[in-house]
């Protein structure tokens, strides 16, 4: 079975900084692209970020140049640092991932963590 596992969330102060991170764990073949997401309250989710298993990064237009996404693939891991926080970006952060298993190393499938809270407020 594989899971996801977000951590790094928390309150900041707006222009603060926090780094999420979502690691993945259990009979994993091979990971594919890795993303970011979050929904606010009364919203509906948006992609926030995502990255590629050779390293290229796509960005929101509403993050792009202060977050910045990175993964370590023998850590099974992504983050995303974020800098410069507004109130706007308070929401729960969700990470997905495209894996194939090990029992089915032909097909990727789609898997969510549970999510993180990031509050950004004074």
């Amino acid at each position: 079975q594989v899971q996801l596992v977000e951590s790094g969330g928390g309150l900041v102060q707006p222009g603060g900084s926090l780094r999420l991170s979502c690691a993945a764990s259990g009979n994993i073949y091979a990971i594919y692209t890795m993303t970011w997401h979050r929904q606010a309250p009364g919203k509906q989710r948006e992609l926030v970020a995502s990255i590629t298993i050779g390293g290229t990064a796509n960005y929101a237009d509403a993050v792009k140049g202060r977050f910045t996404i990175s993964r370590d693939n023998a850590k099974k891991t992504v983050y995303v640092q974020m800098n410069s926080l507004k109130p706007e970006d308070t929401a729960v952060y969700y990470c997905s991932a495209e894996i194939a298993s090990t029992s089915t190393w032909w097909r990727r499938d789609n898997y969510w963590g549970q999510g993180t809270q990031v509050t950004v407020s004074s």
